[in-house]
């Protein structure tokens, strides 16, 4: 029997057709494969894939979802299950980071509203599991997509900055300003009486 992990790993995610031309393409060699040239034409990415992993995190560590749309003329997939996704070694000195998919694969089983105890016992299946790990995977991305695009819309420029994705993980570890507390009538203390 397969384990999930190795099912989640047939499966290719979703993702909506409009970030096609705003970010995967104007990211990476989407639909071209990896090559030498990726540096001539000015890409930050190789595969379509590793736009969709970087979109992931933005979601992932914002934690926020964006759900995709129910029109599936509207959606994509990437054409390469995510079992491949990472396993380019040795071509234009890249090295193999396929670990990559057990990060997310742990982030997904820790992030993902599911009743994993039912699947032990025989109340859900594993495509009940699998389905909901990627709608998870999907709605992070997809809220990452959305970022990047407003983030281009603002600075055309700003992914091809050296330091652009850094930054950006970087702002997760500064300290969040704590969020207010709602405001009462009590603000005052009782008067001494």
């Amino acid at each position: 029997m397969e384990s999930l992990y190795e099912l989640w790993g047939k499966r290719n995610p979703e993702w909506e057709k409009k970030y096609q031309n705003s970010i995967i393409e104007v990211l990476s060699d989407y639909g071209k494969g990896t090559s030498q040239y990726l540096d001539v034409r000015g890409k930050t990415f190789g595969a379509g894939y590793e736009v969709f992993i970087i979109a992931f995190f933005i979601g992932l560590y914002f934690d926020k979802r964006r759900p995709l749309t129910i029109d599936k003329s509207k959606k994509k997939t990437l054409g390469q299950a995510i079992m491949y996704w990472g396993n380019i070694e040795n071509r234009i000195g890249r090295t193999s980071y396929s670990i990559i998919r057990e990060y997310i694969f742990a982030a997904l089983v820790a992030r993902t509203d599911f009743d994993f105890i039912a699947l032990d016992k025989g109340n859900k299946t594993s495509r009940n599991a699998v389905d909901a790990l990627m709608e998870t995977m999907e709605q992070y991305a997809n809220y990452g997509f959305y970022y990047m695009e407003e983030k281009l819309q603002d600075d055309p420029n700003f992914f091809f900055k050296d330091t652009a994705f850094l930054r950006i993980f970087l702002s997760f570890l500064e300290p969040q300003a704590p969020e207010p507390e709602a405001d009462s009538d009590d603000d005052e203390p009782d008067p001494l009486e």
